[in-house]
């Protein structure tokens, strides 16, 4: 009697060892008997499932019901009650009351489930749930990501590289140097446009690790705008298009960081030239509410209201087919938002269909 109530005993302790030890793992835990009900779960599974009740003695197939990746449900009770060996998917999805969706990682794995000689033939499967909802997303921007880039490489590199070669030719055959001086101008602006990309991408894995820092100082606005003014007329003019600027006499100094300040509007002047074939690009200042109010206000292709929605978003581009002409990673509006977020400061757009944009950017005073 006495060893019996010992071995009773152990065996009592090892149940409540391995039940505080699935509680405590971040994964759902289900475990199943060979009829498919419950036999233990944990509180993380319980999260998972959205359920607030105790599992032991349901069945698998009402309290789990995952899709597959085209969002046809499954049969849960067949898929592990067929499993002979330990299998994976993150492929699945779970669909919750309000709609609302995960991408789900499942894990099952064939076990003995019995405590003690009168069960040690019992047996059944564990699974394994996690939410990889976030995971899911990573991947597919880092799938897009590689996409939108080796896409938009491939292009400045080929005509970058058949310029040059174009100028090879002409020197051997002919020494034209009006030809060569043409294509390795197209040459160099496949080069520029490659370095910005490569500007936008550095900045853009510092701003997802974090790792912005900024130095704040006194900007003279006025000198700020008449140095970018300095910096993009040769390409307004080859656009023949004016560009004007309209500085406040009255704007003084800006404390904030000269460099975020000055790439973003470097991104606004860019595209506002880059999506104008006529007319004119104006860059204003005038003073704010303990800040500096900037705008950039071109003529040109105007935005969408679907598309102005999504201005910010990484990686898009608008399908219109003016837009597609010409080249662009999707990321420059991306960067300019995350720099604006670290200055505390407000972007607003104002645009109408085939009639022009204005960008306007209210930066506050650091200090």
């Amino acid at each position: 009697m006495f060893k019996r109530h010992k071995k009773s005993s152990t065996e009592h302790l090892d149940h409540e060892r391995l039940t505080s030890l699935v509680n405590s793992m971040a994964d759902g835990v289900l475990a199943v008997d060979q009829t498919m009900h419950v036999v233990l779960s944990n509180g993380a599974a319980l999260n998972i499932l959205d359920l607030n009740s105790s599992l032991r003695g349901r069945r698998l197939g009402s309290v789990l019901k995952p899709l597959d990746k085209n969002n046809q449900p499954l049969d849960i009770e067949r898929i592990v009650s067929q499993t002979s060996t330990s299998t994976t998917n993150r492929d699945l999805l779970l669909q919750y009351d309000d709609s609302s969706k995960i991408n789900l990682y499942l894990s099952i794995a064939p076990v003995h489930l019995g405590y003690g000689k009168d069960k040690e033939n019992e047996a059944g499967f564990v699974i394994l749930l996690r939410d990889i909802t976030h995971e899911k997303s990573l991947e597919e921007e880092r799938d897009e990501f590689i996409s939108v880039v080796s896409h938009e490489l491939r292009t400045p590199i080929a005509i970058a590289e058949g310029n040059i070669s174009n100028s090879m030719f002409i020197v051997q055959k002919s020494g034209d140097i009006k030809l060569v001086k043409n294509a390795l101008k197209q040459a160099h602006d496949q080069v520029l446009f490659l370095a910005d990309m490569i500007n936008d991408l550095a900045t853009l894995s510092r701003a997802e690790r974090g790792k912005l820092t900024m130095d704040v100082e006194p900007i003279d606005v006025e000198k700020l705008v008449s140095s970018l003014e300095a910096n993009y007329t040769p390409q307004a003019k080859a656009k023949k298009l004016q560009l004007k600027t309209n500085v406040d006499a009255n704007v003084g100094k800006l404390h904030s960081s000269t460099l975020y300040v000055r790439e973003i509007l470097q991104n606004f002047i860019t595209n506002a030239l880059k999506y104008t074939e006529k007319g004119s690009v104006v860059i204003s200042a005038k003073p704010a509410d303990k800040g500096v109010l900037f705008t950039v206000s071109d003529t040109g292709i105007g935005i969408s209201k679907g598309d102005q929605e999504k201005l910010f978003d990484k990686f898009f581009r608008s399908e219109d087919w003016r837009t597609r002409k010409t080249n662009g990673t999707g990321l420059g509006l991306y960067v300019t938002m995350k720099l604006a977020r670290l200055l505390h400061a407000e972007i607003e757009v104002q645009s109408e269909f085939n009639k022009g944009s204005t960008f306007s950017i209210f930066i506050p005073n650091l200090v």
